[in-house]
């Protein structure tokens, strides 16, 4: 396990030792930043950038645009709870982003949305080195577990959001919460008129922008306002969900894991090989059935299929994918010979590395009886053994849900947007980061890499605009 030590003084310290929680954080949070309009946190000269969305995404950018501007007036429109994702995300821990892909091209293989898009410029400017050393540079020690995903050290989201935070505070920028866009038109300027209205109020503030970053995640919200101002939306499906498998016995199972197993999904609509829909990885089983990364990659790469086949389909699962199937046959021949006294129940080849919980679950299933000796066994019974491990089919009859990390598949499409500055093809000045996007990655800190790359270069590039607006004016 590596380490990403912080720097040890850093001024980051002093507020994220007064913000020990993400409640207590976002008390401070509301308190500070709703009790004044818009108009209020800007000043009549200078420009504003107003980004819709107070996630990953939306915060991350909102602090670069104001670190390369700090002259520029930004304000943070969040209609619910800021951060709320990363707050839940790893099980609380935030998993960041992934240590393991130094090469962006084999990074950009773990977006089944992207993956050709994301090849070019988008993690050459910032990727996950980059937000690594953003982190560990504010004060945030990370590590990164044999899986390559990567976490803070204090194993606290609450790290990761005190950060993010600070840096609200120390930039300056305005984050306003319980707020929406109900409505974005464009002026004869180009400037953008916002109606915003709070939530518990009937009243809608006026707010002229110069600058948008729509980063609202999967949100309804998001995709109305970028329809209005011109963008088609790829309708949004579920992906990074578990399945549901019809098979009582396989219940019993709940809570057993397998290190290493190979899935294939087929689906009665899909009559061409997909080399996507086969996986290799981590398995687990569910009181509902199947989960585990190697079933939420298969849920990423089939989520649209699987939606258009009302996620109904046939699993295949090769249990011990290492064991050519002649080669595991020879083990169980062998095994009889060697243990022909025991039972069959009590004595699993060892090579499988089964539980034995999971090892009479095979019986079960293939009729024999677990108290027969292994000399009574037939070469028969023996083939059926080896082709149910290595061939293993499960009804797939509906979703479950992955609560560490809701993602959906669609949004605005990348071809309408230039990725190495994220700015709309179709309106001047508008940006988009984030899941709004028709990007999404497997699980395992892809798709906070996503965000945090999207809000850098779109940051960045709006505080590189401002400051040649600001510089022109002199």
């Amino acid at each position: 396990m590596r380490h990403f030590a912080a720097p040890a003084n850093d001024s980051v310290f002093g507020f994220c030792s007064i913000l020990r929680t993400f409640h207590i954080s976002t008390k401070l949070w509301r308190r500070s930043c709703t009790t004044h309009s818009i108009c209020h946190a800007t000043k009549s000269k200078e420009e504003l950038l107003v980004v819709v969305g107070g996630g990953a995404a939306g915060v991350y950018g909102a602090i670069h645009a104001k670190t390369v501007a700090p002259h520029l007036s930004v304000v943070v429109i969040e209609k619910g709870k800021p951060l709320s994702k990363v707050k839940i995300s790893g099980g609380g821990r935030c998993n960041v982003t992934n240590g393991h892909c130094v090469d962006n091209m084999i990074l950009a293989e773990n977006y089944p949305r992207g993956h050709k898009e994301l090849r070019g410029s988008f993690f050459n400017i910032h990727g996950p080195a980059d937000t690594m050393s953003w982190f560990a540079s504010h004060g945030v020690e990370l590590k990164v577990e044999d899986d390559g995903r990567v976490f803070p050290v204090s194993n606290s989201s609450s790290s990761i959001i005190d950060c993010l935070m600070s840096e609200v505070k120390q930039r300056g920028v305005s984050l306003q919460t319980r707020k929406a866009v109900a409505a974005i038109s464009i002026l004869s300027g180009g400037k953008f008129l916002l109606e915003i209205q709070q939530h518990t109020s009937v009243h809608v503030e006026r707010v002229e922008a110069d600058y948008l970053l729509i980063a609202s995640g999967s949100s309804r919200q998001g995709y109305t306002l970028a329809s209005q101002l011109g963008h088609s939306i790829v309708d949004p499906v579920p992906s990074l969900f578990t399945f549901k498998i019809e098979d009582l016995c396989l219940r019993e199972l709940s809570g057993v894991t397998f290190p290493k197993v190979k899935v294939r999904l087929k689906l009665d609509s899909v009559q061409k090989n997909i080399p996507k829909l086969t996986q290799v990885g981590p398995m687990l089983v569910t009181h509902w059935g199947l989960s585990g990364p190697v079933i939420l990659r298969l849920s990423a790469w089939g989520a649209r299929l699987l939606f258009s086949s009302s996620y109904k389909g046939k699993l295949f699962v090769d249990f011990i994918p290492d064991l050519h199937v002649e080669t595991l046959k020879s083990i169980l021949s062998h095994h009889k010979l060697q243990y022909a006294k025991q039972k069959v129940l009590n004595s699993c080849p060892p090579e499988f590395g089964l539980t034995k919980r999971f090892w009479s679950y095979v019986l079960e299933r293939q009729g024999l009886s677990g108290d027969v000796l292994w000399a009574s066994m037939s070469n028969s019974s023996l083939m059926s053994i080896g082709s149910l491990l290595k061939d293993c089919i499960f009804e797939v009859t509906g979703k479950g849900q992955f609560k560490d990390e809701f993602v959906t598949a669609g949004g605005v499409p990348l071809s309408e947007i230039s990725l190495n500055t994220m700015e709309s093809k179709v309106c001047p000045r508008l940006f988009f980061a984030g899941e709004i996007l028709n990007v999404d990655g497997v699980t395992g800190g892809f798709n906070f890499q996503n965000a945090w790359s999207g809000g850098f270069i779109a940051g960045t590039t709006i505080g590189g605009l401002a400051l040649e607006s600001c510089i022109g004016l002199k």
